[in-house]
């Protein structure tokens, strides 16, 4: 059965400040270099970009760390820095924004994920990536729980994977077994094609192409959408699917077989870069503040909405979502 979801009522927002939500996965920094193209290269048919400003953000689990503390929540953000600048400019950025690196193990030999993006005339020209995205030793991981176990109970659980390494098998039994234990929601925003190894969390939050390529199915229809998430509730034993599809909003699918379609309420997009942190960070503040899964999702999809509207990666507040609620 479909159906669509009335706007929610903004109380639930006063119940944020009250919570304390750990992010567990693949922190990273996201650097900006602005410039202006006046001229191609002489050494080879390529742009030559004259950088005038340089700004740095918080991307990935860090990302969704910072959407959360945004809201007014409290975070505990739980990953691998490098002892590198980009592990100095992550930290320093972490303190900026009021949220706790406790959680956080250091690491010699891998370096901190670091995406360059080159803009020039509000144009991404090219990318960079500076990773190591091959499995986080045991000894590592193990560290990584100790903290998340002492650290703990926690309100609400996000693992926020990115295909970086920190969310190994182990990691990921691990900490859903802890966030189990304590009787909070565990939400995964997943990467990798099988989900069997995300089962007991609490929901997903899949975009449609990383739900077409968990299920091998082209999502082409209502029917083909429907399938993919009946597909991802009996693969996860999850209790709720919610599978973000950009221009077309969103699709929530509870495992008592009702469904609701979100449309999107963006009515300008700029940038999607960082929208489905916005979306996972709301999602579960929201559930950890005792929201059923339809008024999280339409919460979410409020959000998203207000993140897109600027470039980059962007958190949005408790009072822009109030206002996207309310209409102003």
């Amino acid at each position: 059965m479909s159906s669509a979801h009335p706007t929610p009522n903004p109380a639930v927002l006063d119940k944020f400040s009250k919570l304390r939500l750990a992010v567990i996965g693949d922190s990273m920094v996201d650097r900006f270099l602005w410039g202006k193209v006046e001229r191609i290269s002489p050494e080879a048919p390529v742009p030559v970009v004259k950088i005038d400003r340089e700004t740095i953000k918080l991307g990935g689990a860090a990302n969704v760390a910072a959407n959360i503390r945004a809201l007014g929540a409290e975070v505990v953000l739980f990953g691998l820095n490098g002892e590198d600048e980009a592990g100095i400019w992550l930290t320093k950025l972490l303190l900026d924004r009021g949220i706790d690196a406790d959680g956080m193990v250091e690491s010699k030999d891998r370096p901190t994920t670091i995406k360059t993006r080159i803009i020039a005339h509000n144009q991404q020209v090219v990318r960079t990536d500076r990773e190591d995205d091959s499995p986080l030793n045991q000894n590592l991981i193990d560290q990584l729980l100790e903290k998340l176990t002492a650290m703990g109970p926690f309100d609400g659980y996000i693992l926020s994977d990115y295909g970086k390494g920190v969310l190994t098998d182990s990691a990921l039994r691990n900490s859903i077994a802890v966030a189990q234990a304590s009787g909070s929601p565990v939400i995964v925003d997943p990467k990798k094609g099988d989900y069997s190894q995300y089962r007991g969390v609490t929901s997903l939050t899949p975009n449609q192409k990383e739900a077409e390529q968990a299920c091998a199915l082209a999502i082409s229809d209502e029917a083909s959408l429907t399938r993919a998430g009946n597909i991802l509730l009996k693969r996860t034993a999850a209790e709720a699917v919610l599978i973000t599809r950009g221009e077309h909003g969103m699709a929530l699918f509870n495992k008592d077989a009702s469904e609701h379609h979100l449309p999107t309420v963006a009515r300008k997009v700029f940038d999607v870069t960082g929208a489905g942190d916005t979306v996972i960070s709301v999602y579960t503040t929201a559930l950890a503040a005792g929201a059923d899964f339809a008024t999280a999702a339409s919460l979410a999809n409020h959000a998203a909405g207000v993140a897109v509207r600027e470039v980059g990666t962007v958190a949005v507040t408790a009072d822009q979502l109030r206002s996207a609620l309310t209409g102003d």
